[in-house]
């Protein structure tokens, strides 16, 4: 919870004492107290922002003022005024601000504006966001034919250390890529709003890092219905050791794009993905494409159609990078990006679209794929390039399946088998990195949303924190060893400080 909202739960519970608990009555500054939480709760309003989680305390604030009010104007009557009309709602108050206090406290640790863990490397982390227009193609996912692939790109980068400043928005979009997320995944609107508050530890256009003339690239590629913060926990841990990381919302995949101009682009549903990519991997890789998936345009897209749409993406976000290396609109990152030393990573959909970019494109020279099928096309061609697979077993996936839905049989089998045939088919270096207790929410920052994500199925029995370490020191020493060619010694071999991790390697 935020600092304010803190102090107003402390102050409800203060003046819920001074009306209730005999002791606390007598204190002198008892009559104060309903006011005090007042203040408070005007004051958390106006600096932190309203959250629907605060309901039940900005309610018992009213609620305490009002009985504090008429205890005053009835104790000022004297001994002869009269029954004391705080007296009749005493029973009342007591019980219904027990429950009310239970749920002011219980509803934002529930849902709380959380927090992401300060970087663990020596820089700072900066951002920038960019809009860019690939005029060359045309937008599938829209009804208008005249229509051309936007998108939205975000730049994380190593910053200077400086004085401190106001921190990066995790979601600047947040209400109308939350509410299109909550639509898709069938959840109302409102459960997620809190979410625009969150901030991460990046500074927006802060001057970057000079220690080095450049930096290594990375190209994070978002999961279905996802978006392109959805594993900033992970980003920002590589981009604190000397990595700039670059994610792109592809309109289609995303669960909603929101451009500059304000129109926005809503993503496919995850029946709709499941539908037409999963014959690209389903049976081994083996199974024929499906056309038919209608879109607003009137077009339809089978699997392996779909999946080379979105990695051309890929391909023209590196095309603009290089351009933005040579004149960076901001003045910032011009020179910066080190375009010899790239790497990609992606999560679900992401991760099979990272297989795809790193079949077709050269450039990248790193690909990390988290807890994603390999499509046909990359099991039968294989990739050159050193490639890394972080997923879990398969009783992880079937404990998640009976707690949260979803992973049928042949999906497990697909997910595991795909993956292990593109990891034995590498033409480089190769590492499978399989975490049991995993479920997928916990390669994203999803697992971190609420305590409650074990119970709702979006947590496995890993401890979050400790899944979110494992994938970050893993993902971290992968892009060292094969793109800054440091050693590794995560990578020899099972570690001793992961001994849950079930890994194996293998060389060219």
């Amino acid at each position: 919870m935020r600092t304010l909202e803190i102090l107003l739960l402390l102050a409800v519970l203060l003046a819920f004492c001074t009306l209730h608990v005999a002791p606390m009555r007598a204190w002198p500054g008892s009559r104060h107290a309903p006011a005090l939480a007042l203040a408070i709760a005007a004051a958390q309003v106006l600096a932190e922002g309203p959250r629907w989680q605060m309901a039940p305390a900005y309610a018992l604030t009213a609620l305490w003022f009002l009985a504090g009010w008429l205890r005053n104007v009835a104790g000022a009557g004297g001994p002869g005024a009269g029954p004391r009309p705080h007296q009749k709602l005493a029973g009342v108050g007591l019980g219904l601000g027990a429950l009310g206090l239970a749920f002011a406290v219980a509803l934002p640790m529930i849902a709380p504006v959380f927090s992401f863990a300060p970087p663990a490397g020596p820089y700072a982390i900066g951002t920038l966001t960019y809009h860019w227009v690939d005029a060359s193609r045309s937008e599938v996912f829209t009804a208008d034919p005249k229509a051309r692939r936007q998108l939205m790109a975000q730049i994380w980068y190593p910053a200077k250390a400086g004085r401190p400043a106001p921190r990066a928005a995790y979601m600047p979009q947040a209400e109308a890529i939350m509410a299109a997320f909550a639509r898709l995944h069938g959840k109302p609107a409102f459960v997620f709003g809190h979410i625009k508050y969150v901030t991460t530890n990046a500074i927006p256009s802060a001057p970057a890092a000079f220690d080095q003339a450049s930096y290594p690239v990375l190209l994070f590629l978002e999961g279905a219905t996802g978006f392109r913060q959805m594993n900033t926990f992970q980003v920002e841990h590589l981009v604190s050791h000397g990595y700039i990381v670059v994610a792109i919302d592809q309109p289609g995949a995303a669960a909603a794009v929101v451009f500059p101009d304000g129109h926005q682009v809503a993503g496919l549903t995850p029946a709709q993905f499941s539908a037409t990519v999963g014959p690209s991997y389903l049976a081994g890789g083996t199974a024929s494409p499906r056309k038919g998936l209608r879109l607003p345009g009137g077009r339809t897209l089978d699997d392996s159609s779909i999946i080379s749409y979105l990695a051309k993406d890929a391909g023209f976000a590196l095309d603009q990078l290089a351009a933005l290396n040579q004149a960076d609109p901001s003045g910032l990152l011009t020179g910066k990006l080190n375009l010899q030393r790239i790497g990609a990573l992606g999560v679900s959909l992401g991760g099979i679209v990272v297989g795809e970019t790193c079949r077709i494109d050269p450039r990248v020279r790193a690909c990390l794929v988290m807890d994603a099928p390999m499509p046909a096309e990359v099991v039968k061609a294989g990739l050159r390039q050193p490639g890394m697979w972080i997923t879990r077993d398969e009783a992880s996936m079937r404990l998640e399946r009976e707690r949260a839905g979803g992973w049928p049989e042949a999906e497990i089998e697909a997910h595991q088998a795909t993956m292990r045939a593109a990891y034995q088919s590498l033409s480089g270096a190769g590492y499978l990195v399989r975490m049991p207790g995993m479920f997928h929410g916990n390669f994203t920052d999803i697992a971190s949303w609420t305590p409650l994500a074990p119970l709702l199925g979006l947590s496995g029995p890993i401890n979050e924190r400790r899944a979110h370490d494992i994938v970050n020191a893993y993902s971290l020493a992968f892009f060292d060893r094969h793109l800054l060619e440091r050693p590794a010694r995560l990578l020899a071999g099972p570690a001793k400080q992961y001994p849950e991790v079930l890994f194996e390697s293998r060389r060219p």
